[in-house]
């Protein structure tokens, strides 16, 4: 499965989502950081999930899409608690490696994000964590990041753009990976091969910096975001997002 192939039921448009000036909130994480049975049980559920949508899309009137829209906001009521249930497996690192309590390799994890920032994408903000990577950017591709076309029927549908997203991704992962087993003196997958990536709603902007920024003072790492070494936020933000500013 590719990084972006889970996907595939929930491209619908939404009008809370802004496709001409699309900006991602993408994790991924270390190899084999979360029991691979939950990965399993999520998938298989995702699974059934999609089966239903078919069957339901097949058997349903042209016009009435009330129905599958349920079953869409199942899915995305799955993935957001697969979110939930994965950071809390990640942050308490009870499972899998933590390379990047290594400072060396976190650092090089972080120049690796910088790396592409103008380049391939504007980068917002991010955070290192010991097993997972929290990042919010925009891809620098004018507005290519999001494709539109209308379905069979009649609907508006907004997808990735999946070879420029899975691009950034490739280079970022690629590279940062060998570079880190160079460190850590070993071989083989460093980074998931999935990576979980949003297409940021209309508005949810701050909200997700904050969550992204907050991930280390979450877990009591540090008091405050700016504390902590490995988190980043683009400059023009940072006044924006200091922690004693009253929101």
């Amino acid at each position: 499965m590719g990084n972006l192939d889970y996907k595939q039921f929930s491209r619908r448009r939404r009008p809370h989502l802004n496709p001409l000036d699309a900006t991602f909130f993408v994790t991924f994480r270390l190899a084999d950081s979360i029991p691979k049975s939950a990965v399993r049980e999520y998938k298989a559920k995702r699974a059934w999930l999609e089966d239903q949508i078919l069957r339901v899309e097949a058997m349903c009137d042209v016009h009435d899409t009330s129905v599958v829209e349920e079953w869409y906001n199942r899915i995305e009521k799955l993935e957001r608690e697969w979110f939930i249930k994965s950071e809390a497996i990640l942050h308490s690192e009870d499972f899998g490696p933590t390379w990047m309590r290594d400072e060396r390799v976190a650092d090089k994890v972080a120049e690796n994000l910088q790396r592409l920032d103008g380049l391939d994408y504007r980068l917002d903000a991010f955070s290192i964590m010991s097993n997972h990577v929290h990042t919010v950017f925009k891809p620098l591709d004018d507005g290519n990041s999001i494709t539109e076309r209308w379905d069979e029927h009649g609907e508006l549908v907004i997808e990735p753009n999946e070879a420029a997203l899975a691009q950034i991704l490739f280079s970022l992962k690629g590279r940062s990976a060998r570079e880190c087993n160079l460190i850590l003196e070993r071989r083989g997958s460093f980074w998931e091969h999935e990576s979980v990536d949003h297409v940021i709603r209309r508005g949810k902007f701050d909200k997700t910096v904050r969550y992204v920024l907050n991930n280390p003072v979450k877990v009591g790492l540090v008091r405050t975001w700016e504390d902590w070494r490995w988190n980043y936020c683009r400059q023009e933000l940072i006044e924006r997002f200091a922690t004693t500013q009253e929101y």
